[in-house]
C-alpha cells in the first residue's frame, strides 16, 4: 500500500450525525385478500402495481393448483361459505382488531350471464355472490372491487322463465324486473356505510389486446365514492390515448413451436382453408353458407362466431373457455387451428412463465375466465392514487364501453326511473 493512500488530512472537521427515522421507502404497501381468484390474472394486476396479495380463495381443482405452483407463499383457502369473517382473517395472519386493505373477487357470473337461465341469487352460484358480500360488511375492508359480466347490470332479483310471460300471465313484479339483483347488491353495500360506484369497461381501454366487457364495483368505507378507472388506450386515438393493443402486438415474439392447443374436426377445416385472416363464415362463397353453417343456418342473429378467424390488426374478441366450440370459434388468424393456450395466456396478458395446471379444457377454462391483467392494474392504480389524494386523470364522456347508461348514476335513474325513487329500498331477497 502506498504511503500517498495513507496520508491523513490534518485540521479535517468530523461531522455530527443527528438521529434520523428509518430511511427505508416510505412507498405505501397496501395489502389485499383474494375471492374467487381463479388463475390469478387480476391478483397478478395488483401485484404489478405494488398492492400484495395475502390470501387466495378457489374451489376448482386445477386453479387451486395453479396457485400453489405459482404462488406457493400464500394463503391458499376453498369454499368461500365454509369460514367464517374470522376463520378468514386467522388464515390471512390478520388479528382480529387489523385493518385489512382491500378485498378483490369476481364472484361466479354464470347466474347473470345473458347466454344463461340467469337463476341470480336464487342459482347456488348466486348465493355465493350473496356469501361474498356478507363477508366484505364483516371483514370491513378500506375498499371492495367486485368484478362480473355485463349481464349483472339488467339481471332480475327473482327470475321468472321467459315461458311464463306474456299476455297470459301476470305482469313482472318490481323482483322480476331488470336490474333488481345489482340493486340488492348496492343497497347491502351502503346500508352497511360504504360509498359505491362502478361502470361497464372494455379492457381494450386499459391496453388489454382484448375486447372484453365487465362491470367493476368500487366500494369505500368511508362512505365515498371512488373514481371510476382512468383509460390509457382508445379505439381511434381519442384524447391524445395510444390505440388498441392488437392480436398481432400480443402474440410479437412468441415462439412459433410448443404449442398446446384442441383441434378442429376436419368438416369444419374445409371452411377454414377458404377464410383469411378477420374473415368469417359471410366471407366464405354465397353457395357455402347452408352447408357450412347446417341448421344453425337458419337461426337468428348475427353468428359472428361461426368459422371466425381473428383479425392481426385488431384486440382478440373475449377469450371463451373453449375455442373451438362452433358459435364461438376463435381460431388463428393465418394456421388452421383455434388459439392455443400460449397464445390465450398473452392475450390476457399472464407471464409466459406463469403455469396453468390441469389438463388442456383445465387450463382453457382457467385462462379464458381470467381477469385480463391490465384491469387489475387499472383497479390498483385508481385505488393508490385515490389514497395518495392524486386528482384521476378525466376524459369526458369517454367511451368505456359499447353501451350507454352503464355506470350508477345513469344506470340507477334508467332501472329506477324519476317515479321510484325509492324502490331500491322496497327490494326484498326472499319477498313475502
Amino acid at each position: 500500500m502506498s504511503s500517498k493512500s495513507l496520508t491523513v488530512k490534518k485540521n479535517l472537521e468530523i461531522q455530527v450525525i443527528p438521529d434520523y427515522p428509518t430511511r427505508a421507502s416510505s412507498k405505501l404497501t397496501l395489502k389485499a385478500l383474494s375471492f374467487f381468484s381463479g388463475c390469478m390474472g387480476l391478483d397478478l394486476g395488483l401485484e404489478q402495481e405494488g398492492i400484495e396479495v395475502l390470501l387466495a380463495c378457489e374451489v376448482d381443482t386445477a386453479a387451486r393448483k395453479t396457485i400453489e405452483t405459482n404462488r406457493p407463499d400464500i394463503t391458499l383457502i376453498g369454499d368461500i361459505r365454509n369460514y367464517s369473517a374470522n376463520e378468514i382473517r386467522e388464515k390471512a395472519g390478520l388479528s382480529l382488531h387489523e385493518d385489512i386493505d382491500v378485498i378483490v373477487g369476481g364472484p361466479p357470473c354464470q347466474a347473470f350471464s345473458s347466454a344463461g337461465k340467469r337463476q341470480g341469487f336464487h342459482d347456488e352460484r348466486g348465493n355465493v355472490f350473496l356469501t361474498f358480500i356478507d363477508l366484505i360488511t364483516q371483514l370491513r375492508p378500506k375498499f371492495a372491487v367486485i368484478e362480473n359480466v355485463r349481464g349483472l347490470l339488467s339481471a332480475p332479483l327473482k327470475h321468472r322463465p321467459h315461458e311464463m310471460r306474456g299476455a297470459n300471465y301476470p305482469q313482472l313484479s318490481d323482483e322480476e324486473k331488470r336490474g333488481g339483483a345489482l340493486l340488492y347488491i348496492i343497497r347491502q353495500l351502503k346500508e352497511a356505510g360504504y360509498g359505491v360506484s362502478f361502470n361497464l369497461y372494455n379492457t381494450a381501454n386499459f391496453g388489454t389486446p382484448q375486447q372484453r366487457e365487465r362491470v367493476v364495483i368500487t366500494c369505500s368505507r368511508d362512505g365515498e365514492k371512488l373514481p371510476y378507472l382512468t383509460p390509457t388506450h382508445s379505439e381511434t386515438g381519442l384524447y391524445g390515448l395510444p390505440q388498441w393493443r392488437t392480436l398481432r402486438d400480443a402474440l410479437a415474439e412468441l415462439p412459433k413451436d410448443g404449442h398446446c392447443f384442441v383441434k378442429f374436426p376436419e368438416k369444419r377445416l374445409k371452411y377454414y382453408r377458404l377464410l383469411k385472416p378477420g374473415q368469417y363464415w359471410r366471407d366464405l362463397p354465397v353457395e357455402l353458407h347452408q352447408e357450412a353453417l347446417g341448421a344453425s343456418y337458419h337461426a337468428g342473429g348475427g353468428k359472428t362466431g361461426f368459422y371466425r378467424r381473428l383479425a392481426w390488426n385488431k384486440p382478440s374478441p373475449t377469450l371463451v373457455t373453449h375455442p373451438a366450440m362452433p358459435a364461438t370459434d376463435l381460431a388463428h388468424p393465418e394456421e388452421d387451428r383455434p388459439l392455443s393456450i400460449q397464445e390465450y395466456k398473452r392475450i390476457q396478458e399472464l407471464p409466459d412463465s406463469w403455469i396453468i395446471e390441469g389438463n388442456l379444457l383445465d387450463q382453457y377454462r382457467q385462462v379464458g375466465n381470467a381477469v385480463p391483467c391490465s384491469l387489475g392494474r387499472a383497479i390498483a392504480r385508481m385505488l393508490i392514487n385515490h389514497i395518495n389524494g392524486i386528482e384521476p386523470k378525466v376524459f369526458h364522456n369517454f367511451p368505456y364501453s359499447r353501451y350507454l347508461k352503464t355506470d350508477e348514476v345513469n344506470w340507477e335513474l334508467d332501472i329506477l326511473g324519476k317515479s321510484h325513487p325509492t324502490y331500491a329500498k322496497q327490494l326484498s331477497l326472499f319477498p313475502t
